[in-house]
């Protein structure tokens, strides 16, 4: 099995999953940037599950059904603690990661993800505007890399005063105001790249 193969069969085995679950979800992370468009290497899975009524427990059980276990002693303990499910694919090593969902921009980017096709997997994703905003909280090397080429290559669709907007709540929210100051500077060098 191709690394590819593992990631579509992980990718899988996550969306029947959270689809019995039955609660809203999306993919973000390396993958949904990649199902933008972006050209990019990813070994992992990030999604994110609207939170609010899920008992971690049933989450637990419901990836545990499709072979999907936390890869840390106390999975349950850390989610309650940082809102953040350490989990892996069994079958194929697949890291993953579940962010659950309570912020009122996380409902409006679920409500916003679009369904996609990777590989045959048909799964919600989030749209550019709001990687965009996950990608700058996040806020890695990686992260700054994405935000960039996101941002040049779907320009024409992205709400820059609603990006500027949400992630200046966030900023704040982190006290690091550095990073609206770190966006602008992406953002003026993707509008320079066209």
């Amino acid at each position: 099995m191709t690394a590819d193969e593992a990631l579509l069969e992980a990718l899988a085995a996550l969306n029947r999953a959270l689809r019995r679950l039955g609660h809203p979800f999306m993919l973000i992370g390396g993958l949904a940037v990649i199902a933008r468009g972006v050209p990019r290497d990813t070994d992992d899975v990030d999604a994110t599950v609207w939170a609010e009524g899920v008992e971690i427990d049933d989450l637990l059980t419901a990836l545990a059904e499709e072979g999907i276990a936390g890869r840390i002693p106390d999975v349950e303990a850390f989610a309650r603690q940082s809102q953040v499910l350490l989990l892996e694919h069994l079958a194929t090593k697949t890291p993953m990661e579940i962010s659950l969902g309570f912020l009122p921009f996380e409902q409006e980017a679920m409500e916003r993800a679009e369904v996609l096709e990777l590989g045959d997997v048909r799964i919600p994703v989030a749209l550019a505007e709001d990687l965009v905003v996950y990608k700058v909280v996040a806020w890695r090397d990686r992260d700054r890399a994405d935000v960039e080429r996101l941002l040049a290559m779907h320009r024409e669709e992205i709400d820059l005063f609603r990006v500027r907007s949400v992630v200046r709540q966030f900023a704040e929210a982190l006290e690091e105001p550095e990073r609206m100051e770190g966006l602008e500077e992406l953002i003026q060098r993707a509008l320079n790249d066209r």
